[in-house]
């Protein structure tokens, strides 16, 4: 799948594209989603999907609500119900990401992976699958459909059940620090990384959970920053962006 003619030819064929609820917020802690940061978004998943890549897209909530907030020193709302209305955004994005697409031309299918067949397929992995082969975005939301755990780990457990050639991690930051690079002016960029390295250095590249679960099944995952210009199209591409970690 490669065009000399297209510097965006994507390397990749079936890719798993991780975006924070962040990705389509307002930011600066205003709650909510920004209709320009979702079209955004979506002319650049359009240009991928026009280039013949199969796209997944397991997407945050965290624009909308987390779960910890209602947690933090109250004991009004549980945990577990705190991970459920967190769920419950991440389908209120994907809604919102679905009809975008769709206003451009571009055939989806929103999956949940917590029941609401009103608004959402029910997440099936053979009818993903199928998706995928006929062209189709597949949105999936709802997390993987349990409490106490992140959308990192729905992303690495989709990923890993489509087959997916890599996840891409879609951040705030252009990559993998050895520290903070917030908090230090210093900090070092690791443009690759193998597993065994990212746990000897102790890296945040995700929740250990998410990890230890692309580690077993050989999935790469890259780390970028979206606010780029065409991230996403260039980190598809296999171009120079973030920290690709591999095996």
């Amino acid at each position: 799948m490669t065009d000399t003619a297209d510097p965006l030819a994507p390397h990749f064929k079936r890719v798993l594209l991780k975006l924070s609820g962040e990705s389509l917020g307002y930011g600066d802690n205003k709650l909510g989603i920004s209709l320009d940061k979702t079209k955004a978004i979506a002319e650049q998943l359009a240009r991928v999907a026009g280039r013949g890549v199969q796209l997944a897209v397991v997407i945050g909530g965290g624009n909308l609500l987390r779960g910890a907030q209602f947690t933090a020193g109250a004991e009004t709302i549980k945990p577990a119900t705190a991970d459920y209305m967190g769920m419950l955004a991440t389908v209120m994005n994907g809604l919102a990401l679905q009809d975008t697409l769709e206003a451009m031309g571009v055939e989806t299918r929103l999956q949940s992976a917590v029941r609401m067949e009103t608004v959402a397929e029910p997440y099936i992995r053979r009818r993903a699958l199928r998706h995928l082969e006929k062209g189709r975005i597949v949105i999936l939301a709802g997390g993987t459909g349990n409490p106490f755990v992140t959308t990192d780990t729905a992303a690495a457990l989709r990923g890993t059940e489509l087959l997916a050639d890599v996840l891409l991690k879609a951040t705030k930051v252009d990559g993998v620090y050895n520290v903070d690079p917030k908090k230090n002016d210093y900090a070092e960029k690791f443009d690759r990384l193998t597993f065994d390295q990212v746990i000897q250095k102790q890296l945040g590249v995700m929740d250990i959970g998410a990890f230890e679960m692309c580690r077993l099944a050989k999935l790469p995952i890259l780390v970028f920053d979206y606010k780029q210009d065409a991230a996403i199209e260039k980190a598809i591409a296999g171009q120079p962006i973030g920290t690709i970690v591999t095996g």
